[in-house]
């Protein structure tokens, strides 16, 4: 045989890079049809840790720190994309501001010393003793989102007023935040963020520092934030002439989006680089203003392509136009197809399938029809019973939105770092389930 004919044989023995649009930095095709992330085997991890089970990729996490922390911004991790202790220990580290929406996500961020004065409160219903625990831990901000909470926040705060823009950022209605009448925000063309303001300054020991929108999620475009950066410029000019009051910082709020399949649209992070701060300060400049610090909010943009979920097959069935593959997870721990048409890729790993794939439903294990985690799956013929799978880009809401419907167990959280796997979620058991159940 020639070295011609031997080359592709050669080469389809060799580890192959996996697409970065989708996988971990560190993802490689094994020739066996394994799969390793920082040089841990996917296959190993499945049987050492069970299945189903989120796998992180600490690398991968700091690398998107750092490409944030690159901007000319403050940088503060959306915490409902993913917080436990330890991933709160390691945005501490990479010098990452916080923000988080209940007290539970502010006790997890506190339980890992993160500094209080880094951590940001939203949430468009902030109940009392939230906002109490804010105050006694010296939460750095507050994010107000409505005229009542004005008047129920205790003690000296430095505040921003969250401001309902008006601007459509093309995204799903579930997570369009931007526009007007949603549950977010108080609107600039009502007058009800100018009457915010108003109220904050009544208040001497509120410091009103900053104005703070979110135009939604998954927003791929940065026409929308220039819009955005244009019309609360303005409202700042309005509130420097109306108040006497200069505002030190704009927070753009996140919503990057990040490709969930091979040639999904992702956020122009390098276009939103050169434009924003220029857009910024030609505005400040026409509007006689300080350019204020200027603040952004990804969480989604940093976690999710960090993460890949592992599930084992449970059955095969072959309907009359279609093949289903159930796993052993499903919408407990991924409800985003359920809510928001969201796709994602799957692959198989830990053995080379038939060369032929075609398309098959990838189905969970939960009591709906519903239950569906990928619609369009492109997978080998010969998928078979035991068979892993691997689903990419999975490291942002899986875990935070997961649920024990069904009384189904949620899965554990396994980081990768230095060539080590380490547990820093474990999974939950049914003794846990039952010792809330006080009966």
């Amino acid at each position: 045989m020639t070295l011609a004919e031997l080359l592709p044989t050669f080469r389809h023995s060799l580890p192959k890079k996996l697409d970065g649009s989708t996988w971990p930095d560190s993802a490689v095709a094994m020739p066996s049809g394994d799969v390793t992330i920082g040089g841990v085997s996917l296959t190993e991890l499945a049987d050492r840790f069970g299945t189903p089970g989120y796998v992180l990729d600490v690398s991968t996490i700091r690398e998107r720190c750092r490409t944030y922390r690159a901007l000319d911004a403050e940088i503060a991790f959306a915490g409902k994309a993913f917080l436990c202790r330890r991933m709160a220990g390691l945005l501490a580290e990479e010098g990452l501001s916080l923000d988080v929406c209940s007290a539970g996500e502010l006790a997890t961020a506190l339980a890992a010393g993160f500094p209080a004065e880094r951590i940001l409160l939203h949430g468009n219903a902030k109940t009392d003793r939230e906002l109490r625990t804010a105050a006694n831990a010296g939460v750095g901000r507050v994010v107000i989102d409505s005229l009542a909470e004005i008047d129920r926040l205790v003690g000296a705060q430095d505040v921003l007023i969250r401001v309902t823009p008006g601007i459509d950022g093309h995204t799903h209605r579930a997570v369009a935040t931007g526009v007007e009448d949603q549950k977010f925000g108080l609107s600039l063309a009502g007058g009800q963020a100018a009457a915010a303001v108003a109220r904050v300054l009544q208040r001497p020991e509120l410091r009103l520092v900053g104005l703070h929108c979110h135009l939604g999620s998954q927003i791929a475009e940065v026409a929308g934030y220039e819009e955005a950066v244009r019309r609360l410029v303005a409202f700042m000019a309005e509130i420097a002439v109306r108040h006497g009051v200069t505002l030190p910082q704009l927070n753009l709020g996140g919503g990057h989006a990040v490709a969930y399949r091979p040639g999904d649209a992702e956020f122009d992070l390098p276009g939103f680089a050169a434009r924003i701060p220029r857009v910024l300060h030609y505005e400040c400049r026409k509007h006689g203003l300080v350019v204020p610090r200027l603040t952004l909010e990804p969480g989604r943009a940093i976690a999710a392509r960090a993460g890949v979920t592992l599930y084992r097959v449970v059955t095969v069935k072959h309907g009359s136009t279609r093949t289903f593959v159930a796993v052993d997870g499903g919408f407990s721990d991924n409800p985003r197809p359920a809510l928001y048409d969201s796709r994602y890729a799957v692959r198989l790993i830990g053995r080379v399938g038939d060369a032929r794939e075609r398309a098959m439903s990838v189905v969970g294990r939960h009591c709906e029809a519903g239950d569906v985690l990928i619609p369009d799956a492109m997978l080998p013929c010969d998928i078979r019973v035991g068979d892993l799978l691997a689903v990419p880009c999975t490291g942002a809401y899986h875990h935070s939105m997961a649920s024990t419907y069904n009384m189904v167990c949620r899965p554990p959280v396994v980081a990768i770092a230095d060539g080590a796997a380490e547990l820093w979620i474990r999974r939950e058991t049914e003794t846990d389930l039952l010792r809330r159940d006080v009966a």
